[in-house]
């Protein structure tokens, strides 16, 4: 029998690439033959973080519609058009035995053309408010995997299974980590921790509250592991340099984030599908704070998805720069109250999605094949 083959779409930010490469990594482990390519949308980040992760990428000619007019939105109409004929000779040159799709506009062309073949077709969704793309194809794939209760208010429920969120895999044990983190980060033991991550590209609202509220950290004996974000680290970098002997760190990012759970006793954070994922994995408590500026206000949803299990604390974009600092400094005072979201973060998590989503994959193409 010949080796298996995947495509794998999806893109446009890490929510959408890091779920699919570790998807592509399950389905390896159990089928070390099989062949994979991505694709992906030209010039996003997509088409560096693929291949860094040691799989092929091809790049469709596609962006998303933007909320007011602009001349991008003239020429969307003749990407679509470009994106399906180009979708369609990817599929007829690869002749995947299975097309998976993770999110972004690239997923949208390559998964209509990929489910019209009649190819084993699986899309998963990870926020608790699906994206536009998803949505569309949800009438079209043989398979939806979600991260999140209720979703079938907004898919078919015959289709729908519940997976989690596929997540980095150095994440999975952090046991023993610890020493080594705090000789990394230049930490002392006997301190607590706060980690801030804004996502890989940063947070302003987060980041000029924490810069405001150095001193009341530093003065609480908090040490800090404080992920900016390329722009803003020259400033946070210069903030935080009369700090450095109270163990307040600043760094524009962080390559080993198994290490910054590791050493952290919580977290503040955005309410990205991923980064939410990874909290509950790590039994962090934690404080999100939800980006605006996303489709559907989906990070609010998310964090609000915690916070009606008691299982995290939200602070308002809006009220960031007024009540974050108040928050972070009650929680470290707190420890009952850290305990208490610890227990109740860890019951929502899902340590093998991924192997979960490769299941249902494999048990699609089997099912295709009978027809």
């Amino acid at each position: 029998m010949p080796p298996l083959k995947f495509i794998i779409s999806g893109g446009g930010t890490g929510g959408h690439i890091f779920p699919a490469i570790a998807i592509a990594n399950a389905l390896k482990a159990k089928l070390p033959d099989a062949e994979f390519l991505f694709v992906g949308a030209e010039g996003r980040m997509e088409m560096e973080k693929v291949p860094a992760a040691g799989y092929k990428i091809e790049g469709l000619w596609i962006s998303g519609l933007q909320r007011k007019l602009t001349l991008d939105n003239l020429s969307f109409p003749f990407k679509v058009i470009s994106s399906l004929w180009r979708a369609k000779k990817i599929l007829k040159n690869f002749n995947p035995d299975a097309a998976i799709g993770t999110g972004g506009y690239a997923s949208g062309p390559m998964l209509r053309v990929a489910s019209k073949a009649g190819i084993a077709t699986l899309i998963q969704e990870q926020n608790s408010y699906p994206g536009i793309t998803n949505k569309i194809l949800s009438r079209r794939v043989d398979r939806i995997c979600v991260a999140y209760e209720g979703m079938d208010r907004f898919f078919p429920k015959d289709k729908i299974v519940f997976t989690g969120n596929p997540v980095r895999q150095d994440i999975l044990n952090l046991e023993g980590k610890r020493a080594r983190a705090l000789e990394q980060f230049n930490l002392s033991a006997d301190k607590p921790v706060l980690l801030v991550i804004g996502g890989s590209l940063g947070a302003r609202t987060i980041n000029e509250s924490i810069v405001s509220g150095l001193q009341q950290l530093a003065d609480a004996g908090i040490q800090l592991v404080w992920q900016t974000g390329k722009n803003y680290f020259p400033q946070a970098q210069q903030a935080v340099a009369k700090y450095e002997a109270q163990g307040i760190r600043a760094y524009d990012f962080i390559s080993k984030m198994d290490y910054a759970y590791a050493v952290s006793d919580f977290v503040v954070s955005r309410a990205g599908a991923s980064s939410v994922s990874e909290l509950c994995l790590v039994h962090k408590p934690c404080i999100l704070v939800p980006s605006p500026n996303v489709a559907e206000d989906h990070q609010t949803k998310n964090a609000q998805a915690l916070v009606n299990h008691q299982a995290a604390i939200l602070v308002k974009d809006v009220d960031a720069r007024e009540k974050l600092i108040g928050e972070v400094l009650a929680l470290a005072a707190n420890e009952e109250m850290r305990s208490r979201l610890e227990v109740k973060i860890a019951g929502l998590a899902v340590a093998n999605s991924a192997d979960l989503i490769a299941a249902e994959i494999l048990t699609l193409i089997k099912q295709k094949s009978k027809l």
